[in-house]
């Protein structure tokens, strides 16, 4: 009967331990994660800066300081989302082991 139904993998395999390739867990670079964590939390402070200097901007439209702190306002919330990208690719590069290029 063992030779009517045969299992097609009832063949012992030896596998040359040299053949086989060794996985190598991925490092997570921890200095850029540290620097990549560090950008998340400036970026989160001004994620809510930003919001409350335009609000205070234009909750006294008629003091002569509204567009200097509305321009102000602007550019904290243009710099919180260039910040939140560049923090968000800093983590990338870490979590997948990029090389740190020197700045």
């Amino acid at each position: 009967m063992s030779g009517i139904f045969r299992y097609p993998f009832d063949k012992k395999i030896i596998y040359n331990i040299k053949t086989i390739p060794k996985i190598t867990p991925m490092r997570t670079n921890k200095a850029l994660l540290l620097k990549g964590l560090k950008y998340i939390a400036y970026t989160i402070a001004l994620m809510f800066t930003a919001p409350i200097v335009i609000y205070q901007a234009f909750k006294n439209e008629s003091h002569p300081l509204y567009w200097p702190v509305l321009i102000i306002g602007l550019i904290l919330a243009i710099a919180a989302i260039a910040m939140g990208f560049y923090s968000i690719k800093l983590i990338m590069d870490a979590l997948f082991n990029k090389a740190n290029k020197q700045d």
